[in-house]
């Protein structure tokens, strides 16, 4: 087999095998095949895409290229929520508690933030003494005693998505449904877990910016999902706004605190949360239906369970849970300063990646791998689309250690933010469930 005759089957539309994507994949990683033929093959599958079996294909010779999670010394449906990354989504660090208090147990491995988007990893180390870095053996161990634990991913798992997709980002080939599909599943189906809730957000801080692209790689996860022996389902969300009030790390957790208290509901990040929630019960199980899910749910964080079961996360991986009972004890910025309207009318729409980006350049993102986090500074924003404004009134506030980079910051939010006498269209936050 040769790597030309795959990459020109491609090119031509045909259907590859699972031996010829596993010749390209693993010659590639193993360095049998050079940078510019696996460019070549990439671009092939960009523009004449892949089948549901092709795609399958690639996703599981991913996750054979590393290590593999083995959940089943844990008792019970392992379950795990997935989001394709968006701005104020603090989903995590409020479902997950939730779940497990539940009684369903949470082994997830999350990710870092990069871009405009925020990472669950960044967020919880925000919390004094907090250590994402566990061992297996401690992982396991913490799931088992308590039900849940959130840390980075250890080992080596899915080497080839790593090296692939680097090569994907300065060949302009990060957009391909197939791709994407394949490099988030392989992910999720190595780290273990039998149950995998996907949040697809749609909208301006969103990667999918549209709901035809994000129903399109909805269903490709979805049907990997099923032909790898996974339960998967995909929700679409809307990410057209921060879906938080609170951007940044330690604000973003500073937020789910208030709703895990019970002193913040009825807010799009209270209602997504407790939705996803819901779903994740029903699929594990612990549930008949959806609805008696999302009861659960909301019973476990009323009676307090979800907030303690949060707690026993943040002492078992050596953070501070007093953060929990006082939020001050999170890290604080040297400066606040508000955001004010410059004109009246209505709130008529909120770019999220711009404002994700405004946060970013205050230390709450990295542009690069390595740059450091700075977990105090962030961005409260005080208004959401549809809102009445006034002259002079507090758009947002800034959370910054520096001053420069409060005034580049405040130049960016203000350009986010779209005022007109007319008032808006209110958009869903669920659009849809692909199931």
């Amino acid at each position: 087999m040769r790597a030309y005759d795959v990459i020109m089957k491609k090119r031509d539309g045909h259907t590859l095998s699972r031996e010829e994507i596993e010749f390209m994949v693993m010659g590639y990683v193993k360095g049998g095949i050079p940078d510019y033929q696996m460019s070549a093959f990439l671009m092939a599958v960009y523009l004449k895409g892949m089948n549901d079996k092709e795609t399958t294909d690639l996703t599981l010779v991913f996750v054979d290229s590393g290590d593999k999670v083995d959940l089943s010394s844990i008792s019970g449906v392992k379950v795990d929520k997935h989001s394709t990354g968006g701005v104020g989504d603090t989903t995590t660090l409020i479902l997950a508690p939730i779940v497990a208090a539940a009684g369903l147990p949470v082994a997830k491995m999350s990710g870092r933030g990069l871009g405009h988007t925020g990472g669950t990893l960044d967020k919880l180390e925000s919390i004094p003494g907090l250590s994402v870095d566990l061992t297996q053996e401690k992982f396991f161990r913490q799931v088992q005693e308590f039900g849940i634990a959130v840390i980075g991913q250890t080992g080596n798992l899915v080497p080839a998505d790593k090296k692939i997709y680097a090569l994907r980002d300065v060949t302009a080939t990060v957009e391909s449904i197939a791709l994407i599909a394949s490099s988030i599943m392989s992910k999720k189906i190595a780290a273990g877990s039998d149950t995998i809730l996907l949040d697809v957000k749609v909208g301006s801080g969103a990667f999918m910016k549209n709901l035809q692209m994000a129903k399109d790689l909805a269903t490709a996860m979805v049907d990997i999902g099923k032909l790898s022996g996974r339960d998967v389902k995909a929700l679409l969300t809307n990410m057209d706004e921060p879906l938080g009030a609170m951007i940044g790390n330690a604000l973003e957790v500073h937020e789910a605190i208030l709703i895990l208290n019970n002193k913040l509901n009825n807010t799009p990040l209270y209602e997504v949360s407790l939705i996803l929630a819901g779903h994740l019960i029903h699929m594990g199980k612990r549930a008949d239906s959806f609805e008696e899910g999302l009861k659960i749910a909301k019973e476990v964080l009323q009676n307090g369970l979800a907030a303690e079961k949060f707690k026993q996360m943040i002492k078992a991986q050596g953070g501070d849970p007093g953060v929990v009972d006082d939020v001050n004890l999170l890290p604080q910025p040297k400066f606040k300063e508000d955001v004010l309207a410059e004109n009246e009318g209505y709130v008529y729409s909120i770019n999220a990646q711009e404002v994700g980006i405004a946060t970013a350049v205050l230390g709450a993102g990295r542009c690069k791998k390595e740059d450091i986090i700075d977990p105090a500074v962030g961005i409260i924003m005080k208004k959401r689309v549809g809102d009445i404004v006034k002259k002079g009134d507090v758009l947002a506030q800034i959370w910054s250690n520096n001053e420069q980079k409060t005034r580049h910051s405040k130049d960016i939010l203000l350009k986010s933010l779209d005022i007109r006498t007319t008032k808006p269209q209110k958009l869903p936050l669920i659009y849809d469930l692909v199931e």
